[in-house]
């Protein structure tokens, strides 16, 4: 691992306290994720981060869709990315590149596929016991 010392203006230090208190971490671990999530909205213009109730994830520029959410459409076609497109109604050059990001980041991708799967009535009614399912 590498350091790095950088020097920013006092009003954006104070931005970036605030959004590492934001997200609770430190000033140094919120520079090295914002680092990370710009160079790869670099490499991948059409995806961007935003936070969600399961943390920081990728999500496709202009939509409400995760990426993962894209991928998971992706595999109940076959992996077909034409199909995909036209299930979602987008071009295909707006998905391609999407799956290319998917590809990059698969361990990421994955986790949160599977984070999805883990989700059944039974693990709602143990999380939210509460509740009246009908």
């Amino acid at each position: 691992m590498q350091t790095i010392d950088i020097e920013m203006p006092d009003e954006q230090a104070a931005r970036l306290d605030r959004f590492a208190m934001s997200v609770r971490k430190s000033p140094r671990e919120a520079t090295a994720q914002l680092i990370e999530e710009g160079l790869r909205h670099a490499e991948f213009p059409a995806v961007e981060f935003r936070d969600s109730d399961s943390g920081c994830q990728a999500y496709v520029v202009g939509s409400s869709l995760a990426v993962w959410e894209v991928v998971m459409t992706d595999e109940s076609y076959g992996r077909s990315a034409e199909q995909t497109a036209a299930h979602l109604r987008w071009p295909l050059t707006r998905v391609e590149p999407v799956l290319a990001y998917a590809r990059t980041y698969q361990q990421e991708i994955a986790a949160a596929l599977q984070e999805n799967r883990s989700v059944s009535p039974a693990n709602l009614q143990r999380l939210l016991p509460n509740s009246r399912w009908t």
